[in-house]
């Protein structure tokens, strides 16, 4: 379950996105409020919301409603951790990234 705290965030949700937002909406409740519903009633949510992201693939908003909703992250992150791992970002920018600051700090200690 996620214990990051709730941030305002404007998205122009598309229509096809709106019953993803919904239930995001509630599993992020159910996330942070464990003891307002059963093991079950979370499973449901969450398969439920596993199914609309499955359909939400293809678009463009959906990196932002992930971000707005990190229960609905999680379950994207575990969707896809054969080929992503824990990340919803290309690891290609990130190892670049990584290699970079090493060869600086390296130049930086000599």
């Amino acid at each position: 379950m996620s214990a990051s705290p709730a941030r305002l965030v404007s998205i122009d949700v598309p229509p096809a996105l709106r019953p993803l937002v919904a239930t995001a909406l509630l599993l992020e409740k159910l996330d942070r409020t464990p003891r307002e519903a059963s093991a079950e009633q979370y499973r449901r949510v969450a398969q439920r919301a596993t199914a609309l992201l499955e359909r939400a693939e293809s678009e463009p908003v959906l990196d932002q409603v992930l971000g707005a909703f990190p229960a609905l992250a999680e379950l994207w992150e575990n969707r896809h951790y054969g080929t992503s791992g824990l990340c919803r970002s290309a690891l290609e920018p990130a190892l670049r990234a990584e290699i970079e600051t090493r060869s600086l700090l390296e130049r930086l200690r000599t």
